[in-house]
């Protein structure tokens, strides 16, 4: 008995990576009976080309369909599109929700103004202040920022994600030359409809385990209840344990530990403007059945 990762899965067959090696199997009949679709991720156990068991999963996103990711890098344009923390926050929410570390990476930096971008050192103290890992250089991709990007990737199951045009497709390049065609395939892939059935497979990027096409599940909805909410703010659940009451939501609520940092300059006030925003979206939610 072996066991590795799905690297690829592609018309019932599914290629394990292990101790180096790629093994092409096939999943034992029994698993359709049982409800269980092993996705690019999965780790596994597997024997003589037959794949026998998938293991628990740490979370698995629908777009790509990959399971078990560890970071998501979080491309982000500074400028065309113009930059919104709304958009950030947004994505960051959703991988806090799914327990996977988002890295953000900001890119266009050369068509900021020297202004601009000392202005802008602001947004990126506060993020790094939060506790994310934060990449900016001008130009946007200079060697050394992608080799400390590439030191926090190691050894990880990543995957890309961030709005069209920030960047995504031009990043994979400079960490990986050689990726030219995949890079092709992922432009492909956002033109919906050509493409009815795709491979998914993690791309070797170096130290790590890049997944093919850039995305993510949906983080237009928010899936989570109003109580949980602010647990997916670091920096409100660092301190929530100072509010008066227990619970709080730190909307109105008296005595909040919260609405003073945002006062005191401790919380960025667009995060608390967008967290509120969140709120009332989870709100008027219409319920899915």
């Amino acid at each position: 008995m072996q066991t590795g990762i799905i690297q690829q899965s592609l018309s019932g067959f599914y290629d394990i990576l292990s101790d180096h090696q790629i093994f092409r199997t096939r999943a034992r009949g029994n698993f359709r009976k049982r409800g269980i679709k092993p996705v690019v991720g999965d780790r596994v156990e597997f024997e003589e080309g037959y794949l026998l068991k998938v293991l628990p999963r740490d979370n698995q996103l629908i777009r790509p369909m990959v399971a078990n990711v560890d970071v998501a890098v979080v491309v982000t344009a500074v400028k065309e599109p113009g930059f919104s923390t709304n958009l950030l926050d947004r994505q960051l929410i959703a991988l806090e929700s799914q327990q996977i570390v988002p890295v953000i990476y900001f890119t266009k930096t050369d068509l900021l103004s020297d202004q601009e971008a000392q202005e802008f050192q602001s947004v990126i103290k506060g993020y790094q202040e939060i506790g994310y890992a934060t990449f900016f250089s001008r130009p946007p991709f200079e060697q050394a920022l992608l080799d400390n990007l590439m030191t926090a990737l190691d050894g990880k199951i990543v995957t890309m994600m961030g709005q069209t045009g920030a960047g995504k497709s031009t990043l994979l390049n400079h960490l990986a030359p050689d990726l030219n065609l995949a890079t092709g395939e992922i432009s492909n892939a956002l033109q919906r409809g050509k493409h009815t059935t795709r491979k998914v497979s993690l791309l070797q990027v170096q130290g790590a385990l890049v997944a093919d096409t850039p995305g993510f599940s949906s983080y237009e909805d928010f899936p989570m209840t109003v109580q949980e909410l602010p647990d997916y703010f670091p920096e409100m659940r660092r301190i929530s344990g100072g509010c008066r009451f227990r619970g709080c939501l730190h909307l109105k609520e008296p005595g909040c530990a919260v609405k003073k940092a945002v006062e005191d300059g401790i919380i960025m006030t667009s995060r608390y403007e967008n967290y509120q925003q969140f709120h009332e979206l989870i709100i008027n939610q219409k319920p899915k059945y």
